[in-house]
């Protein structure tokens, strides 16, 4: 029993062509926001490069570029199926493509639907990788004369201020590395050589931050050096003063916001998915309605058109035989090249 039968006479069969062929320019405009969010994902990865260990990130991107082709390629050709499918000479060159070109559609769309899926689970992923990349790029802060690590300083700087986050996690990661320059520090003064001393690596820890982890809505100006010393300053108690610096991580800044990008993204492709499964079936009933028409010189008869010919069960029960049948084709065909080998070796002996 056919899945979805619908009765369609001229007048039906006309509205869906144009229907399809409307919705089909739709998905190519569709496809082509999806290429423009894929490269614009890729600029926002590129542009933070520096600050994220990005061995597996630019997989959605990469994706939404390939997607966004695709879908313009395989629309585009359905739009120009659709429009000649009421001129039956035109058709008949695009009749035994349909079905080769329904299957590449529905994995197409087993693709795309994979896309969201991937954008809403790889947060943990982003979160390593984020949390990997600024670990690492605070300890190369001090490099400025370093080839390759030079405007690292500069990055970070830009990252903090722009996000208002201060450190991978915190302002107190920063008293965990060594972020002022040895060219800076004065090797003869007690203090130095005592911090120097007092640190099992030699490095010079401080109990302060860079410039651009203050915040500027503070009242006071800025304390970012000796930050935990109250008696350092005047009025002041450290665990108090929230706006003096920045109290979010730019681990925990960046990604909410690409967080919030790529749920933006895995709606927006939840919505060009829809439209393509709804282009498919539309595509399945013209391809039906067109090939069961009673007399095919009679442009006015009626047809019937549906989405599968027989059940759900039937149809995976016959897709499970051919699969099968193509399976025992290869073992014929070894065991044929196997039989020759024999032959050949009988032949030489």
């Amino acid at each position: 029993m056919a899945i979805m039968k619908v009765k369609f006479n001229l007048k039906k069969r006309v509205k869906l062509a144009q229907g399809l062929w409307l919705m089909n320019w739709f998905c190519v405009l569709a496809g082509i926001v999806l290429f423009a969010m894929g490269i614009f994902l890729k600029i926002e990865l590129r542009k933070r490069s520096e600050v994220m260990d990005n061995a597996e990130s630019h997989f959605v991107p990469n994706s939404l570029i390939i997607m966004g082709t695709l879908a313009c390629m395989l629309n585009a050709f359905a739009g120009k199926i659709c429009y000649d499918s009421l001129d039956p000479t035109k058709f008949a060159k695009w009749k035994p493509m349909l079905k080769p070109y329904l299957a590449i559609c529905l994995i197409f769309n087993i693709f795309i639907f994979l896309i969201p899926v991937i954008c809403l689970i790889s947060r943990a992923s982003l979160e390593s990788t984020l949390s990997h990349g600024l670990k690492s790029g605070m300890r190369y802060y001090k490099d400025t004369d370093t080839p390759g690590r030079c405007f690292m300083k500069k990055t970070i700087d830009l990252l903090q201020i722009e996000f208002r986050c201060c450190g991978n996690n915190g302002f107190r990661d920063w008293f965990e590395i060594q972020w002022v320059s040895n060219r800076y520090l004065d090797f003869s003064s007690k203090e130095v050589k005592d911090r120097i001393k007092s640190n099992v690596d030699g490095k010079y820890l401080i109990d302060g931050v860079p410039f651009s982890c203050c915040n500027p809505s503070s009242p006071r100006p800025c304390i970012q050096m000796q930050v935990t010393n109250n008696t350092a300053h005047y009025s002041y108690e450290h665990q108090t003063e929230e706006l003096n610096l920045w109290t979010r991580g730019c681990k925990e800044a960046l990604l909410a916001y690409y967080t919030s990008m790529m749920s933006s993204m895995a709606a927006m492709v939840l919505l060009v998915w829809i439209m393509e499964i709804c282009v498919m079936v539309g595509l399945r009933f013209l391809h039906t309605c067109l090939e069961t028409l009673e007399n095919p010189e009679d442009p006015e008869c009626e047809s019937e058109g549906w989405v599968l010919e027989k059940s759900l069960k039937e149809t995976l029960k016959s897709f499970w035989e051919v699969f099968k049948s193509l399976g025992k084709v290869n073992k014929v065909e070894n065991a044929g090249e196997g039989g020759d080998k024999d032959q050949a070796v009988t032949t030489v002996s």
